[in-house]
């Protein structure tokens, strides 16, 4: 059963059936729509209509005449095709799809521009935090490498020192040793004529003064083996700080 939409100029209502549409005594210029109609009509040019409407008798005049009015004629095309908002009913439909389609437009567009800015925004946002976060890992790199920098020169200046400290303490050494080992040969040579030499002495004189020699000359033995203990162990500590300066020129 077919549902039919009433329209009062302003406003439309409905469904109703053909018993409902009775009851609102619609007439043949009520603007009536149902579902498969391109557009709204007149209750009166529809024929399943003709038996509900309501019949509005003409006013009563004693002669009536032969023709209708032109104004007459004006005021039945306009009650046939009503208006709305001063506009015929399929203008403004037109007009009012036509506004719809660009406010929906302009609206379509705002939101595509702040969407837009927002995705520009996000993007700086990302960007900036992105080359914040590589100029702190620069200038941490870069304080490593400096601290690198500072230990090595730190090292190298030790080492430095230390090899210049061996080669005097080696100099040093060598000085000793020649001293020493000159004592030595004098003391030798002081025992050999201290075991001849035998006038104006008594026995335990010479005891005396030959165990006082060898004491001497036990001393610097001593000495001298100390300090090419010391030499040796300072050649080595040499080579090895030498060898590490190979590997890491």
């Amino acid at each position: 059963m077919k549902k039919y939409y009433l329209h009062n100029g302003v406003e439309s209502s409905g469904p109703f059936d053909l018993a409902e549409l009775q009851m609102k005594q619609i007439t043949a210029t009520t603007p009536v729509w149902f579902s498969g109609m391109p557009d709204w009509k007149t209750a009166g040019e529809i024929d399943e209509l003709q038996s509900i409407l309501k019949v509005i008798p003409p006013p009563f005049k004693s002669e009536v005449p032969k023709s209708i009015p032109e104004p007459q004629q004006e005021e039945k095309i306009e009650e046939e095709n009503p208006k709305i908002m001063g506009l015929n009913k399929s203008t403004f439909y037109i007009v009012f799809i036509f506004v719809s389609l660009i406010i929906g437009s302009v609206i379509l567009t705002i939101i595509q521009e702040k969407r837009r800015l927002d995705f520009e925004e996000k993007n700086d946002k990302t960007e900036r935090e992105n080359l914040q976060f590589e100029l702190q890992e620069k200038e941490i790199q870069q304080q490593k490498q400096l601290l690198i920098e500072q230990q090595k020169q730190e090292a190298e200046r030790i080492t430095k020192e230390r090899r210049a400290a061996i080669n005097a303490k080696l100099s040093e050494n060598q000085v000793k040793q020649i001293e020493y080992q000159t004592r030595l040969e004098e003391a030798k040579n002081k025992l050999v004529k201290a075991s001849e030499f035998q006038f104006f002495r008594t026995a335990d004189e010479r005891t005396r003064e030959i165990n006082a020699i060898q004491a001497e000359i036990t001393s610097y033995t001593n000495e001298i083996q100390s300090l090419e203990n010391e030499a040796n162990q300072l050649g080595l500590e040499l080579e090895k700080i030498q060898l590490k300066e190979r590997q890491n020129p």
